[in-house]
């Protein structure tokens, strides 16, 4: 294989991979838990920009469970986040034949 060419081809996809991590970064997630009750939103660099909740689960009497739901919601946001992260990245290192690897 022609080193030159795939070195142009790795630093075509460097840039590629830079471009959608940016906006992958930009984009935002969100998850919830408890049907709905309880929504976080966040970006695709995991920062949290907002946090939603019904009244129905905010019970002075049983804040473990509104814990739990907090983060379940998070788990969901992030869980979506992974996924796309690891589609998108595999849809372009698909069919890349690297010597070696």
């Amino acid at each position: 294989m022609n080193m030159q060419k795939m070195l142009k081809d790795m630093q075509k996809l460097q840039g590629k991979m830079s471009k959608m991590q940016t906006d992958l970064e930009q984009k935002i997630f969100e998850g919830e838990a408890g049907g709905g009750a309880v929504k976080i939103s966040l970006t695709g660099k995991y920062d949290v920009k907002a946090v939603r909740l019904q009244k129905a689960v905010v019970d002075p009497e049983d804040l473990e469970a509104l814990e739990d739901l907090i983060l379940a919601a998070y788990r969901n946001a992030k869980s979506q986040i992974d996924d796309e992260m690891q589609s998108t990245m595999g849809s372009l290192t698909q069919g890349l034949k690297i010597p070696g690897m």
